[in-house]
Formats: structure tokens, sequence, C-alpha cells
């Protein structure tokens, strides 16, 4: 039976070409027996950024097995991170979906390929464990240093400031004009505002 693939490329710059990619993932496709069903390719797109749309969309497809395989040339092309990879992965495993990297020489469907992705899921597991054990750290430091404040972003909500709002607010001046002066979110000035005007209690007959 012959595997179904889609191909994924990526390039950072806009001004990038995605061709010697797709070219490349064209003859692994023709070496192996593959039927190309897409080609996904993300233009201008950095591995960075959480949200990539063709990549979503393989992945959308990827959820009704569109495909039976993924080829794309480098590990960095698909993922943002190494735990964001792992999660991909994941996904199309739990679809009996394959991952075939070029450049890497890995395939998920042979044993090696599996250790190999099993290594990465260790690396990026230890990642996630280091990186909570030094934020921690740090704010157990920080408490030490500074018993008497109060983590948290710091207001310039004074006393001041909420007569202001209210002497405003008594002009009929609108919410948004009152933060932009004030400095503060449209609700903190309804919390202020309700705060000085309670609604009244509802009593059951």
């Amino acid at each position: 039976m012959t595997k179904r693939v889609g191909l994924y490329a990526r390039v950072s710059h806009a001004s990038g070409d995605c061709e010697r990619q797709i070219i490349e993932l064209r003859e692994v496709a023709e070496n192996h027996g593959w039927n190309i069903v897409d080609e996904y390719v993300d233009t201008g797109i950095s591995g960075a950024k959480k949200s990539r749309p063709e990549l979503d969309r393989m992945l959308k497809d990827a959820l009704s097995r569109k495909f039976d395989v993924v080829a794309t040339l480098e590990l960095s092309r698909l993922g943002r991170s190494v735990s964001n990879m792992c999660e991909i992965v994941d996904l199309l495993k739990s679809k009996n979906i394959h991952l075939f990297i070029k450049n890497q020489n890995v395939d998920t469907q042979t044993i090696v390929g599996e250790f190999f992705f099993n290594i990465i899921n260790s690396v990026a597991q230890y990642e996630r464990d280091l990186i909570r054990e030094r934020v921690v750290s740090g704010l157990e430091n920080w408490k030490r240093k500074n018993p008497d404040k109060k983590l948290g972003r710091p207001s310039n909500l004074t006393p001041e400031v909420e007569g202001k709002i209210l002497e405003m607010r008594s002009r009929n001046m609108g919410i948004n004009k009152i933060a932009k002066v004030c400095g503060v979110g449209s609700q903190t000035i309804y919390n202020i505002i309700n705060k000085e005007n309670p609604a009244p209690a509802s009593h059951n007959a």
C-alpha cells in the first residue's frame, strides 16, 4: 500500500524561498514511493512563533489522518523549541503518523528514530524541570530579601488618583478618557465607582 505524505517547509524571512526545501522533499517522497497529498509551506514565519498558518493547517489535517507520514528537512523547521517539537511529534504519533527528517536521517518508523525522540523528550522534560526549579528558587530568594513587599505589578492607584477618578466621573466623563488620564485600567475605575456607590442589595419577598 502506497503511503501518503505531507511535506512541511519553512523559511524565517519573507524574502526567503522554500522551493529548494520542497524540491528535496519531493525527491525524498519519490525515492520512498510515497504519494504527496499536500505541501505545507510557511514563508517569512519565525520558528519562535507559536502560531504558524501552514503548520497549524498540517496539524489539523493530521487529526483527520490525511497522510501517513510528515516529511521535513530539519528538526528546526518543525518546532520552535524542544518541548514544542515533542508536542508535535506526540500528536502525530497519537494518530499513527510517522515523521521523517531528511538532514538528520531520522525516521520514527525505525527503532533508532524512536530512540532518538525518546532522548529528545527526556531533554525537554529536563529543561522544563530546570526552568521551574530556577523560578521557584528565584521567588524564594526574592521573598527572603523583601519580607515586607508583595509580589506583583506596582500600582499607581493612590487615594489622590481615586479622588480624581470620582471627580471626573461626576462630570460624566467617559471611562476610557478617565483611564487614559489617570493611567489605570477601565476595570479598576468600575471597581472604584462601585465601591463608592454600591448597588442596593436585593431582598426576596
